[in-house]
């Protein structure tokens, strides 16, 4: 898989490059895979439900309103991600369980961490345009992260 700055100088007007404002809290720290994606606040009832679905190497994005309150991923989440074959998850939103969320084999970007869960009320939606980082990120994009940055394009960026 190509590095975030190699994918730059290949396709300089093909990208979106989100803000770095987010940092690693996975085991994997160089992921990329086509995207899906979440907006929900305070509540990872979607993000829990999509946890049971096969992934497929793809990257789940969350537009979690930039929220410093609740944790919108865990450990438990975390691990059904990885046992459900995704390739990592971007969420502009806290995650929790840093400790455990760091040995397991998962790409996992998030703005900060807390130690308190949601609720789950069953709000979000699924599969909109969502507007984080200074960037447009729409379900069916293609999603590459490593150590220096997040990058995503229309395109197949990643292979």
């Amino acid at each position: 898989m190509r590095t975030t700055p190699d994918i730059c100088d290949d396709f300089p007007n093909d990208i979106r490059i989100l803000a770095p404002i987010f940092k690693s809290y996975g085991a994997i720290s160089h992921f990329g895979g086509q995207v899906i994606t979440v907006k929900c606040y305070e509540d990872n009832s979607f993000i829990k439900s999509l946890s049971a679905e096969q992934g497929n190497r793809r990257i789940l994005v969350v537009d979690g309103g930039g929220s410093l309150k609740k944790a919108l991923l865990g450990d438990l989440i975390a691990a059904d991600f990885v046992s459900h074959g995704w390739a990592g998850v971007v969420i502009h939103g806290c995650v929790r369980d840093v400790e455990i969320l760091k040995t397991l084999p998962l790409g996992i970007r998030a703005v900060n961490s807390i130690p308190l869960k949601t609720a789950r009320k069953g709000q979000g939606e699924q599969g909109i345009p969502l507007c984080i980082a200074g960037v447009t990120v729409n379900t069916g994009d293609y999603m590459v992260a490593d150590d220096t940055g997040i990058v995503v394009s229309d395109q197949p960026i990643h292979l």
